[in-house]
This record gives structure tokens, sequence and C-alpha cells, in this order.
């Protein structure tokens, strides 16, 4: 019963009128007035932030903000994958022969996730790991990896919230939800990256616009928050001890070697 009327809640308020709206008060300069108050509740940290607090105009663009160079140190070894995002791992393993893996108890299908079966196979008995990104995380998306871009493409529309209240009761978000799908030829076979929408707002928006991502260089960033999945060809990786259920990962950490 909590399920359904979850999803029912979210249908009534999910559409393209409340998105825009969102949006527009997100953008306002009137917003501005919002940045201490969203800062305090959600303790953010703003020491690493490459601009002055006074210099957002709105509440989005402190939502997008950079962070200083030394920020963050990227893993630089060449046999290392990388984290894309600031973020919480929420949920890793193994990809399983029907192509399905487990978050939350709910199954995914990568023939869902990826929109087509031929891309799919590639990452049967593969391995997958969801990084998710609170309100108070840094949103820029980083390269993992070094790579060649191979496809990319947007699948899904609207969008249910894919936190964790969100991921147990919404309509299996991660492979509904509107999302960018980045497939990668790199050292490590294919690599999937895919980029996924918040509640409401569906923005994510690229800044490599080129067909080479550079390990540890911003690639593109969420307007409004969200996730990141990652898929590897089996036999490809292994993950690191600092993978763990709901541990906190920052851009450019190694969680995982190429074998």
């Amino acid at each position: 019963m909590k399920e359904k009327l979850y999803r029912a809640a979210i249908e009534l308020t999910n559409n393209k009128q409340t998105s825009l709206l969102l949006k527009w008060i997100m953008t306002r300069k009137l917003s501005k007035r919002c940045i201490p108050a969203y800062r305090k509740f959600y303790n953010i940290e703003t020491h690493d932030v490459q601009d002055p607090m006074t210099s957002y105009a709105t509440l989005q663009q402190f939502f997008t903000r950079t962070l200083k160079k030394d920020a963050r140190t990227v893993d630089v070894s060449p046999t290392t994958v990388a984290s894309p995002v600031d973020a919480t791992i929420a949920s890793f393993g193994d990809i399983l022969d029907d192509t399905t893996f487990l978050v939350k108890g709910k199954k995914y299908k990568l023939t869902d996730l990826l929109g087509k079966r031929a891309i799919a196979e590639k990452y049967r008995n593969g391995q997958y790991i969801v990084f998710y990104l609170s309100p108070a995380n840094y949103h820029r998306i980083h390269s993992p990896l070094n790579g060649h871009v191979l496809r990319q493409y947007v699948l899904g529309n609207r969008s249910y919230p894919v936190n964790d209240f969100g991921l147990t009761y919404g309509e299996k978000p991660l492979s509904h939800n509107y999302r960018l799908v980045t497939g990668l030829d790199t050292a490590c076979g294919h690599v999937a990256v895919i980029k996924v929408g918040a509640m409401f707002v569906n923005s994510i928006k690229l800044t490599n616009v080129t067909t080479d991502w550079q390990k540890g260089e911003e690639v593109g960033y969420f307007e409004f928050g969200s996730t990141v999945i990652m898929l590897f060809e089996p036999s490809r990786t292994q993950f690191l001890n600092n993978v763990q259920k709901n541990a906190v990962i920052r851009v450019g950490e190694a969680f995982a070697d190429m074998l």
C-alpha cells in the first residue's frame, strides 16, 4: 500500500509543468537568498569551492558549483578506475547471467537501462556500481578513466526520486528515469557510464562534447542532481576494499583495479 501511494503522489506532481516551475524558481535571482539556508541545512563545506559565496547569482548556480583545482586528487594509475563523482555508493556487485542486477531488492534489466539488447549483452556476467549524489554533493561529473566515446544517447523522460526512499518504493527509477548513456572503449574494455536524472528536472549537461575522455577531467554536470551507474564487461575489473555499501567516495578516488 505504501508503495502504491508513493507512486501515485509522484505521478500527480512529476510532469512538465512542475519541472519547469522548479527550474524557474531555482534560476531566479531571488533564489540567491536561499543559498545560506540550503548550505546550512545540508551542512555543505565550502572551503574547496572555487568561487566566493557572494558570486552565485542563483541557487542553481551554487548547486552546480565548481571546485578549486587541487580540491580533488585523481588516482593517475593507468590500471585503476576512479570515481566520476562525489557520492555515496548505493549498490554494487555482479551482473547476472540474464543481464540483471539488484538494487534495494528490485531487479533491473540491462535492456531497460541501456535500451538496446546488443549493448546489454556486452555486460552479461560483468559488474555494476551505483553512485548516489545527495543535494549536498558536488554535482560535476568527471571521467573515470581514459576512453574513446563510442556512443552517447538519451533515454526516458520523466523521473522518480533516486534517494533511498525512491529506490525502495519507486517504479525502478534507475532504468526508467531520464538518463544519458555514454559508451566508452577503454583499456578496461567496454565501459558504460550512465547519468540518471532526478525527480522533476532532467537536466544533464555535457562539458566535453569530443569523442575522447581523459581520466579525471570534467565531462558534464547535473543541474539538479542524481545518480551515476557504471557497467563493466566480465573479468575486466576487481573492486577495491573501499567499495562498501553506503561508503562515501570522492571524485578521482580509485575504486577498482583493471584485470
